[in-house]
């Protein structure tokens, strides 16, 4: 089958060619939104606002008012970058009484393509260690 892009991270498919594809919109779509979540407001050449910037997150303190700020840099970036993305809901998992207690954050982005009734996911994990 013929792919639709390159799948990344870069790795090497002797079968299909240079590089392994991604051979299906979904994952096409899945790839791109990753990106926008993980890229950084300023990262990316000649769009300054283009990225979520998840990872400016990272330390952050684990509560309910920013996980309604992370929603909100979702929701507006998805609207402006990838509009044909219909966002059902984001789920964070607080994983209150875990080992990891305050140190871990579980999101879920539930999502479809327009028109399209199978829901996609995009789990991001992100966990700090104790000092």
């Amino acid at each position: 089958m013929i792919g639709i892009s390159p799948k990344f991270p870069l790795l090497i498919d002797n079968d299909v060619g240079a590089y392994s594809l991604n051979k299906t919109v979904s994952a096409v779509v899945q790839q791109n939104f990753k990106n926008l979540l993980l890229t950084a407001p300023g990262e990316r050449v000649m769009d300054p606002h283009f990225g979520a910037g998840l990872r400016h997150y990272l330390f952050e303190q684990n509560t309910r008012a920013l996980h309604r700020t992370i929603g909100q840099q979702i929701r507006t970036q998805v609207a402006r970058y990838m509009n044909f993305i219909q966002l059902e809901h984001i789920h964070f998992n607080d994983s209150e009484g875990s080992q990891a207690g305050d140190h871990l954050l579980k999101m879920a982005i539930h999502y479809n393509l327009g028109g399209n009734t199978d829901t996609e996911v995009i789990e991001i994990l992100s966990t700090t260690t104790a000092t």
